[in-house]
């Protein structure tokens, strides 16, 4: 999976209440991959899928979402509580060119 740009209509709902990550799903991944994958990361980082667009060559874009956590509200509990850097978990970002 990669993270990719993000289609114009979508980013006119952006909240700020909301971390965003759009990913980019080569043809390859299957429809049961990408949504394994995808349950993984709701379950255990608090990610949640608000759109997927699938497009004629077999690639879908998916965009995720989650609640940012703001000072006070980090209790330990709760979907996503191991993880509250923000960043993009690594089984998620893309690639990075070796050099």
């Amino acid at each position: 999976m990669q993270r990719g740009r993000m289609p114009a209509a979508w980013a006119e709902d952006l909240s700020d209440d909301y971390e965003w990550i759009p990913l980019r799903l080569p043809p390859e991944v299957t429809r049961l991959s990408a949504s394994i994958r995808l349950s993984i990361e709701a379950e255990y980082r608090g990610w949640e899928l608000t759109r997927v667009r699938l497009y004629t060559d077999g690639s879908r874009r998916v965009l995720l979402r989650r609640r940012k956590i703001r000072t006070g509200e980090a209790t330990g509990n709760g979907p996503g509580a191991g993880d509250t850097t923000g960043q993009v978990p690594d089984r998620l970002a893309p690639e990075q060119p070796s050099m």
